[in-house]
């Protein structure tokens, strides 16, 4: 069973750019599709990004189109999110996860399988 570990979170000031690694260990990370959520204090977790087994396919939450950047290097069982002109309400503990379905849009939270602990972005203003 794949298992994730994120990384990358810290503190940065609005307008910032910030690159969040998650690192699957386990012999079937190219087998799932990949996303990442986030979740603010006091708000449930929300869809970030996601995309599909092979990297061919993307979708983003309207509020980071054009900003974020998700993708993989299934050679080294890595998933990314580069985030470009961050804002305050980017400020949440962000978790990637993985889904045994390789649908290309799918955002609800109880549909992946398997979920990291978390890195937390901070965006100050």
């Amino acid at each position: 069973q794949v298992q994730l570990v994120e990384s990358g979170g810290g503190l940065v000031q609005a307008g910032g750019s910030l690159r969040l690694s998650c690192a699957a260990s386990g012999r079937t990370f190219t087998t799932y599709a990949m996303g990442w959520f986030r979740q603010a204090p006091g708000a449930e977790r929300e869809f970030v990004a996601r995309i599909t087994r092979s990297g061919r396919s993307t979708v983003y939450a309207d509020s980071v189109k054009g900003r974020f950047t998700i993708s993989r290097d299934n050679a080294k069982n890595m998933m990314y999110l580069q985030m470009n002109s961050l804002k305050p309400e980017d400020t949440a503990v962000y978790y990637c996860a993985a889904d045994a379905i390789n649908s290309v849009d799918r955002r609800r939270v109880g549909l992946y399988d398997l979920w990291g602990q978390g890195t937390q972005v901070t965006v100050s203003s």
